[in-house]
């Protein structure tokens, strides 16, 4: 089988996973890079080892050697760059979220119906071997209906600046950043149920906290002090027809004591949490039992491993025809769900789906 070729759009901090990821798949062949930024473009290629290099994704879409792309690039960018992809005949793997807001989700989706494409969404924490290995348990009823979720994603100081603190080009803050893995992991894992309602608040206290010394933190590549129109925290209790619940917080900034990343699901025979560690909770004999799996990640979320999953499937996917576990209609979902959380923020109401 010839090996698929692979074009890389967008060389910020992401793509390096997924760089690596396609260089230790034997069928894939990275065959193209592309960014704006021409230098880091250059460096990246060479780094990897890539022959062809582009600084337009149009002109890396017209290359007929290529037969898929992933994109890694602003949030802004990957309705028109997806679509201009799948109308090209390339298969699709787009970094999360989506998209922005529901109608350009609902382009791609139709775009990707149209072409015949696949098109999968990097929800990578799906593919996280933990995870992996909970939904073998929960398919086998270990953990009876699971109908409870909590999730917090907290940054105290983690304000990455740049696109990220631009609602033009992010669509939102830390939610649709950093609150979308979450929500989308307990989601998943919960049978993606339908959704009822939703109530949340989003807040605006403490800005970027540019201001802050001698702690450190991430910051994007066009980091600016001054530009900041994103939430600092949101909090939510998403509702499902199923009368299932999931209550998360996420923020970029906060007064709080350290970072924190908690997910934990609690069903009717058991419970499980993936962050920080991995751990299951069950009954036998009439006793609670805690039970610590002996993985390779059971520390935690293990992003090469995630990532290199996510690529693989991608891979396979092409090769087969099969669809992704991670399909551009879970994308629309979750950016339905996602806006919904901004709008009840804004309204102080709650919103029906």
């Amino acid at each position: 089988m010839n090996p698929i070729k692979i074009g890389v759009i967008g060389t910020g901090s992401i793509s390096s996973l997924h760089l690596q990821a396609y260089s230790n798949n034997k069928q894939a062949k990275l065959a193209a890079i592309c960014d704006i930024n021409q230098e880091r473009a250059k460096q990246t290629a060479k780094q990897y080892g890539v022959d062809k290099t582009y600084f337009d994704y149009r002109e890396l879409l017209a290359d007929p050697d290529i037969d898929a792309v992933s994109i890694c690039t602003r949030n802004d960018t990957h309705a028109p760059i997806s679509i201009a992809a799948l109308e090209a005949g390339k298969h699709v793997l787009i970094e999360k979220p989506l998209a922005r807001n529901v109608e350009e989700a609902l382009a791609i989706q139709e775009a990707a119906r149209r072409s015949g494409r696949i098109l999968q969404v990097g929800f990578v924490r799906r593919y996280d071997p933990n995870v992996q290995l909970l939904q073998q348990f929960a398919d086998q009823g270990e953990f009876g209906e699971l109908y409870y979720a909590k999730a917090s994603t907290i940054r105290r100081l983690g304000n990455p600046g740049g696109w990220f603190a631009d609602v033009t080009r992010s669509g939102g803050g830390p939610l649709i950043d950093i609150g979308v893995h979450a929500i989308d992991l307990c989601w998943y894992l919960m049978g993606r149920p339908n959704v009822r309602t939703v109530s949340a608040n989003t807040y605006t206290r403490l800005g970027n906290r540019s201001n802050i010394q001698h702690l450190s933190f991430y910051k994007a590549a066009d980091y600016d002090a001054n530009l900041n129109t994103v939430e600092d925290l949101a909090n939510a209790i998403i509702r499902f027809d199923n009368g299932a619940s999931l209550m998360v917080d996420v923020s970029y900034t906060l007064h709080a004591k350290q970072d924190e990343g908690s997910i934990r699901l609690y069903g009717e025979k058991g419970g499980f949490e993936i962050d920080p560690a991995i751990a299951i909770v069950t009954e036998k004999h009439n006793t609670i039992l805690n039970i610590q799996p002996q993985t390779d990640s059971s520390a935690g979320f293990n992003a090469d491993a995630a990532f290199g999953n996510e690529i693989n499937h991608f891979i396979q996917c092409i090769a087969t025809g099969a669809q992704p576990i991670s399909p551009v209609e879970d994308g629309v979902a979750m950016t339905k769900i996602l806006c919904a959380i901004y709008e009840s923020a804004a309204s102080g109401k709650e919103v029906q789906l």
